[in-house]
């Protein structure tokens, strides 16, 4: 359909624009950062950005509609990433740390994405269009990299800044797009003049499951995703080859949703939210065995395929069973992204001890 066309489009282009900055955030606040206690200052700003957006995007979205929400979602994310650039050049902590903020509201805004899908389908499609537009964030891990390479050719002189105005280009992509998008919140069009029906009130007990693991899985691809970079860094390998890593485990955060509908049709998505939880454990063993460049992309590999399971499974489960208000669809991306803020927060310790 034309619409689930658009929201994946919008998707894939918000998760390039973070792609872009994933790998520069933590090194640049590496360079810039005034004491090592604040190295990973800018990465909290972006996911406190996401968390504390999810509450007004849900709002908006039933208030507004789909055009105006994440237009103006996209729009913090073009400020986001021109102020980014413009600190990297001055060399301004402060406000790289407000640009990577206003980019996390614009990643908080494109998580809404999957559930507008999911609202906008029937019962037999939803999990499919779930996986569809989660999935093509595949297409910015494939693209990113290179992206980022071609960007910084433009300008040598400054270290990221190329990858920092990239980022902000693809969201004006991703505002055009939802410019174009349907005004109001569902895919599929409403009969002329037909009342909006009430949404049923939300089961809170079905709520709580899907949240509480899909949090595990934020909380620990979060950590792992922090810690491994530096922990990688540590055994010699060069800063290329950290990158590259990087790449794949963006590409393994959503390629699977490709598959995850069909999945969940043959195992239920509690059982395929499960598994991913698995492919999670599996991974924190092989990052805590590896010690060279394999062994931590092996990891990273991992803990993204469980990430990106156990979050597709636990959308599907959420929208199947809990029938969730927008109330409820924020506090759940909300919570999530708490919980990867307490993932980041957790890597931190131990790299701060160092």
């Amino acid at each position: 359909k034309w619409g689930t066309a658009l929201l994946a489009g919008g998707f894939a282009l918000s998760v390039l624009s973070q792609t872009l900055v994933l790998g520069l955030v933590p090194l640049a606040g590496s360079l810039m950062a005034p004491t090592a206690n604040l190295v990973t200052a800018p990465y909290i700003a972006m996911l406190i950005g996401a968390a504390a957006a999810t509450f007004p995007a849900s709002f908006l979205l039933d208030a507004f509609g789909r055009r105006a929400a994440f237009a103006l979602g996209a729009s913090t994310g073009v400020a986001g990433g021109f102020v980014m650039a413009w600190a990297l050049v001055a060399n301004a902590f402060i406000p790289f740390c407000l640009g990577a903020f206003w980019l996390g509201i614009a990643q908080g805004f494109s998580l809404f994405y999957r559930h507008e899908a999911a609202l906008g389908s029937g019962g037999q499609g939803r999990a499919m269009a779930i996986g569809v537009v989660f999935g093509a964030g595949t297409l910015a891990g494939l693209a990113g990299p290179a992206l980022a390479v071609a960007a910084q050719a433009f300008f040598p002189e400054s270290l990221f800044v190329g990858a920092a105005l990239a980022a902000a280009i693809s969201q004006v992509a991703v505002l055009a797009l939802a410019v174009v998008s349907a005004g109001r919140a569902p895919v599929v069009a409403k009969p002329l003049g037909a009342a909006r029906p009430a949404p049923a009130p939300t089961d809170w007990r079905a709520f709580a499951a899907p949240t509480f693991i899909a949090a595990i899985a934020w909380f620990a691809m979060t950590a792992q995703m922090v810690a491994t970079p530096a922990a990688m860094a540590a055994c010699g390998i060069p800063v290329g080859s950290v990158l590259n890593a990087v790449a794949w485990h963006v590409i393994a955060m959503y390629a699977p949703a490709f598959v995850a509908g069909a999945v969940a049709k043959l195992t239920g998505a509690r059982t395929l939210a499960l598994l991913g939880l698995a492919a999670i454990v599996v991974a924190r063993y092989v990052s805590s065995q590896a010690s060279g460049y394999l062994g931590f992309t092996a990891g990273l590999i991992l803990v993204a395929v469980g990430w990106s399971l156990s979050t597709a499974a636990a959308t599907m489960w959420l929208h199947r069973e809990a029938r969730p208000t927008r109330v409820a669809l924020a506090a759940h991306d909300g919570l999530l992204f708490l919980a990867a803020i307490l993932g980041a927060a957790a890597a931190i310790a131990p790299l701060g001890a160092r």
